[in-house]
């Protein structure tokens, strides 16, 4: 048992070491980045991006020593913007979008990750959008500028629940959200994830491997769609049923 706790320490600090050295080495590619944006023409550069954060974010996770059992890829739309709806149990699980999603996409983010240095630059060129969810003006600003990168082709993916859970049970999806694909009128993907929060959140920030199961829904049509009302509790069912213990 001492063994197995230091091993999970030493495995943690190896694996915090090395994303945040890949992070500064990185560094370059973020001004080269920075260089090309405004150079190229808007779509080439999100898959430029889509392609450098892809391979830093599938570089950590495989670090991790976690398992990723992935179904529905050939459900994503490659050819037109969607809004990527899940669940959220865990830091990794916006790893698992970076790594793994075939497609580019920004996210929808708490305004507090633009207090982060590098990463904060990244989502930026990503085309992400911050929000506010204590200033209801900011709150409906961020949801005109998701709907604009929608509009724009870049989809987006969004966590309705609003915080991690750090456990298999859902909370409540906030419906503000949604609006970002009503109001594009470009469709809802959702997206159910199992086993994150074993990663990090259940070892108290510690990194163990862990099985990880992502499991892509069939697309949901917002554009004509007569129960936008309803359209939160639908998802939230699917993606429940789609939660898998791994047992």
């Amino acid at each position: 048992m001492i063994f197995s706790k230091l091993g999970t320490l030493l495995f943690s600090a190896y694996w915090y070491f090395v994303f945040l050295m890949t992070l500064v080495v990185y560094v370059p590619l973020m001004w080269a980045a920075g260089r090309r944006r405004g150079k190229m023409a808007p779509r080439d550069y999100d898959r430029y991006i889509h392609r450098v954060v892809s391979r830093f974010a599938l570089f950590a996770v495989r670090r991790s020593g976690a398992r990723f059992h992935l179904e529905g890829l050939e459900r994503v739309p490659a050819d037109e913007p969607v809004v990527f709806v899940a669940n959220h149990q865990g830091d990794f699980d916006i790893a698992v979008f970076l790594a793994y999603l075939p497609v580019p996409h920004a996210y929808l983010a708490k305004s507090e990750i633009l207090k982060v240095p590098l990463l904060r630059t990244w989502m930026k060129y990503m085309r992400c959008v911050f929000i506010d969810r204590k200033n209801m003006r900011q709150s409906a600003k961020a949801i005109l500028e998701g709907v604009a990168v929608l509009k724009a082709g870049q989809s987006m993916v969004l966590f309705p629940e609003g915080t991690r859970s750090k456990s298999m049970l859902m909370g409540e999806f906030k419906p503000a959200s949604f609006k970002l694909a009503t109001r594009a009128g470009v469709p809802v993907v959702p997206v159910s994830i199992s086993g994150t929060y074993l990663i990090m959140e259940a070892n108290n920030r510690l990194i163990k491997p862990a099985d990880v199961y992502v499991k892509f829904h069939e697309p949901i049509p917002t554009a004509g769609l007569e129960d936008l009302q309803g359209l939160p509790a639908r998802v939230r069912e699917i993606i429940e049923g789609g939660l898998t213990s791994g047992d």
